[in-house]
């Protein structure tokens, strides 16, 4: 791309990986693209177990009823959460803490079952 700062100025903060090219944002506010890197070493055993888990924690979310996930949406933004329900959802599966999630049932006044 010729001047990645257009994209900046149609409102588009690009982050990540599309296709071939990686995108971030600079301190100085502009876009740098560049062509994305071909990883130079296999997954380690920790890379391998929390892909493993994040895709099990999927797994079980697509199998839950309309009404469960509504739940999990509507206490992401009652509490004002800046995740939505399955963020939520994989954030109460890898840490389990039910203090914190009884008080973000209790800001949004959503009885998720925990």
């Amino acid at each position: 791309m010729h001047n990645p700062a257009v994209l900046t100025l149609i409102g588009w903060n690009p982050t990540g990986d599309l296709g071939d090219l990686t995108f971030y944002t600079a301190t100085n506010k502009k876009p740098v693209i560049f062509l994305k890197a071909p990883p130079t070493a296999p997954p380690t055993a920790r890379q391998r177990f929390v892909r493993d888990r994040i895709g099990y924690y999927a797994a079980w979310w697509s199998v839950q009823s309309a009404d469960v996930k509504a739940l999990w949406e509507k206490a992401a933004k009652q509490a004002h959460l800046r995740m939505t329900g399955y963020n939520l959802w994989q954030w109460w599966m890898w840490h389990q803490d039910r203090a914190e999630l009884r008080t973000i049932q209790h800001q949004a006044n959503v009885d998720l079952g925990i």
